[in-house]
């Protein structure tokens, strides 16, 4: 059966805008999933260490079978094939995508954490999911719009389409 999964896209380095409708489009060509939506873009405040470049974030929605290590595997070649480089934490990136949510599901393994790690302090992660699926529950951090009361917008900014 599948799954409801939102994944959270970000890049600051290269191409932003570019990284994240090329990433989108690779989305919508995964094995056993269902490209179903996907929010805005927005351009953010970087939150990692020293000076860096405003992000380009968005959240997409997919219904997939794939089970949540292989997902991960098909995102991870998506990002490799956008030439991301896992420097320090935080820092700058061409591309990442991270599984936010996967259905219900709470998963903590050295891979992988879902939901994602610290994305209930997230504005750049909240903003657009709010977008695309208000009603959502986080597994055992609560529903979405209760999360969005303690998480202010942070300079966060809608883009419009061009």
């Amino acid at each position: 059966m599948a799954a409801q999964v939102y994944i959270g896209l970000g890049s600051n380095l290269g191409e932003p805008l570019k990284q994240i409708r090329q990433a989108i489009d690779e989305l919508h060509q995964l094995p056993h999933t269902d490209f179903t939506t996907c929010s805005s873009l927005y351009q953010t405040k970087p939150i990692g260490p020293g000076v860096q470049a405003d992000y380009i974030n968005a959240v997409c929605g997919l219904r997939t079978t794939l089970a949540p290590s292989l997902l991960l595997q098909h995102l991870q070649r998506i990002e490799q094939h956008h030439e991301r480089v896992r420097g320090e934490r935080w820092g700058p990136r061409t591309l990442d995508l991270d599984i936010l949510l996967y259905a219900d599901r709470h998963i903590c393994t050295q891979d992988l954490r879902i939901p994602h790690a610290n994305m209930q302090t997230r504005a750049f992660v909240l903003y657009p999911l709010q977008e695309i699926a208000p009603l959502v529950d986080l597994p055992g951090l609560g529903t979405l719009s209760e999360i969005l009361q303690h998480c202010p917008a942070q300079g966060i900014q809608r883009l419009g389409e061009d």
